[in-house]
């Protein structure tokens, strides 16, 4: 939605009063009646309104109010207006407005709605509302948790990524825009900062190594032209390109280019160093273990997280314990597969196997990356062929297979997804790391691209973003536990599609469910049991045939998003649970393809309500 700028509607008032005065009489009384009649209509119509048509207006409201405060949200939704050249104001002060703002929601919904007067999809949307709202309330101890600057994410990347990746330039003045963004950099990050230095003092330090990991990132960003004559900036490089894809004159872009490499010298420049120095700061006083036991409140923290990730009560130690049957199961699977292709030795000698013969992996070049893509892509669109067999409703978006950006690959994870806009302007990305092709096996190739793809989270949030029928905080809302699961349970469903044919990627799939058991097994370790980073990366070397490049990084990512990793393993379980039990109990009147469409028809959801949504559409087709 684009607003209408006040004086745009001053005008357009205004516009409509002198048109009326010059009216004849009869056109006059014409146009009474007719607004009449449209009076009449409106009484009518908000008369046969249903409480969940009023409910839904009501949550757009909040969704359109929202918006307001969050620019970046609407660069993200395709949404250009007058805030396309601002960033979110993250200070203290918003974030308290924000909670105050949440826990009048809730009073007023639970006042002014009747929820027994809901359809069933009102009262989903009525019942999640709740849920986040008092989520939110149960995690308020913890909201200043976390770190802010990590080696996985953060606004050092992120405001670069979030220019480059969605913030488009099409005219003159949405380049304007892009400079103001650059020009306000420095405002942007310094905020952060600030949060960054309270938190610290507060004891909520993160490693020494993971300061080292960042400021590697942060002099990255400080190099390149216009700040030195080596190769362009990601920024510099990416507003030229982007003025060069557009009409303008020449004296138009030579100044805006002029000005975008002034912001650079003068703002972001500036800000990065200023950056640097707290990094270092940091750095030097940590004294902060790897789990966040070590955090004040530490334990009762991570526990929470558990319960916001996988959305469930179990604890950490039943977490760790889930963990360690599954890896057993997988490893149980693995040596089927080795039996299958007739290797003779260890199941540690076939992940050696696996991870160091040449055959499975394409070369550390420019050439090779480009292959990989090739085939990914070709992957995908395999995949979209046959989606109608196993699913009735398909989505709309486009998907464009990309490599992630120099800029950021040394802290991103193998793969992650980007969801298109609304309007399709902009299409969904698979974004695939592939800095060190030693980690992106082609064994494992089809099996990732199945999950950040079709008919993983590319099938989901395409089509969650699409059902009408939600109000537009489900169609855009985030549960892990059920995202994760259901990008884990799409890594399955080409099994009994008949796509694993060849032995390797049957075996490509059940090391990448292995490496999702083990994170339960690492996560728990980490943060429950005490377990060092060393310790980690050891237990992964020896149960999964991961690379070392890929299992360090994946080490350091658990320790500084604690929780995360487990949503996985735990939301897949769950569906799959939730499928044998369908299939039980519905016998020949099971359809695979509605249970599919029931299970996406929702959008996200807490593992709970997902129980519920199956159970009833199981009573539908029995009764």
């Amino acid at each position: 939605m684009t607003t209408t700028p006040r004086a745009t509607l001053r005008t357009w008032l205004l516009a409509g009063c002198t048109a009326l005065a010059g009216l004849t009489p009869m056109a006059v009384t014409a146009s009474a009646q007719a607004q009449a009649q449209a009076q009449a209509e409106t009484e009518t119509a908000t008369a046969e309104q249903t409480e969940t048509d009023r409910l839904n207006a009501w949550f757009e409201e909040l969704f359109n109010a929202d918006l307001e405060f969050f620019p970046t949200g609407k660069t993200s939704l395709g949404i250009i207006d007058a805030d396309y050249g601002r960033w979110n104001d993250n200070s203290e002060a918003a974030a308290q407005a924000a909670i105050a703002r949440s826990r009048e929601r809730l009073a007023h919904m639970r006042a002014n709605f009747d929820f027994a007067a809901l359809d069933p999809v009102g009262q989903m949307s009525w019942r999640l509302f709740e849920y986040q709202t008092e989520r939110g309330a149960e995690a308020e101890p913890y909201r200043r948790y976390g770190y802010i600057f990590n080696q996985l994410f953060g606004p050092h990347t992120g405001l670069v990524a979030f220019l480059i990746g969605q913030h488009r330039i099409q005219t003159a003045e949405h380049a304007e825009a892009y400079i103001q963004r650059l020009s306000t950099m420095d405002d942007a990050l310094s905020q952060q900062i600030e949060e960054a230095e309270y938190r610290f003092d507060n004891g909520i330090q993160a490693p020494a190594w993971v300061y080292e990991r960042v400021l590697a990132t942060v002099a990255g960003l400080q190099s390149g032209a216009p700040f030195d004559d080596g190769p362009d900036h990601p920024l510099w490089a990416d507003i030229q390109r982007k003025l060069g894809e557009i009409e303008l004159d020449e004296a138009t872009r030579d100044g805006l280019l002029a000005r975008a490499r002034t912001a650079l010298l003068e703002d972001v420049g500036p800000a990065y160093a200023r950056l640097q120095a707290m990094l270092e700061d940091h750095r030097d006083r940590s004294t902060t273990a790897d789990g966040v036991a070590d955090l004040p409140d530490g334990e009762a923290y991570y526990n929470d997280l558990l319960t916001g990730f996988t959305t469930t009560d179990m604890t950490a130690q039943e977490i760790h314990e889930l963990g360690l049957a599954e890896v057993d199961r997988l490893q149980t699977e693995m040596r089927g597969v080795m039996a299958e292709v007739g290797f003779e030795g260890s199941l540690g000698e076939f992940f050696n196997y696996l991870r160091e013969d040449p055959q499975f992996y394409y070369p550390n070049t420019d050439e090779g990356r480009a292959e990989y893509m090739a085939e990914a892509t070709a992957i995908i669109d395999a995949m979209r062929e046959r989606l109608p067999e196993v699913f009735g409703t398909l989505p709309q978006a486009e998907l464009e297979v990309r490599r992630v950006e120099p800029f950021r690959e040394n802290g991103a994870g193998l793969a992650f997804y980007q969801n298109a806009t609304p309007d399709g302007s902009r299409p969904a990305v698979y974004y695939a790391n592939l800095r060190d092709m030693a980690s992106m096996p082609t064994y494992q190739m089809a099996t990732l691209a199945y999950h950040e793809g079709i008919p993983g989270h590319h099938l989901q949030r395409s089509i969650q973003q699409e059902m009408g029928n939600l109000p537009r905080f489900r169609q855009f809302g985030s549960f892990t536990a059920y995202a994760e699961g259901w990008g884990l349970y799409a890594e399955y469903l080409p099994l009994e599609m008949g796509l694993y044919e060849d032995p390797y990627l049957n075996a490509g799939r059940i090391a990448m469910e292995l490496w999702r058991a083990c994170r339960l097994v690492v996560d728990s370790g980490l943060h429950a049991y005490g377990w060092s980073r060393e310790e980690a990366i050891t237990y992964l070397t020896e149960n999964t045939p991961n690379a070392q490049a890929d299992i360090v990084p994946a080490v350091e990512r658990y320790v500084v998003f604690p929780g995360q990793a487990t949503a996985y393993q735990v939301g897949k379980n769950h569906i799959i649970a939730l499928r044998a039990q369908a299939e039980q109990e519905l016998g020949a009147g099971f359809d695979l393809r509605g249970f599919h469409d029931r299970v996406l028809a929702s959008g996200q959801i807490p593992l709970s309500m997902l129980t519920e949504e199956v159970e009833a559409s199981i009573a539908e087709t029995r009764g």
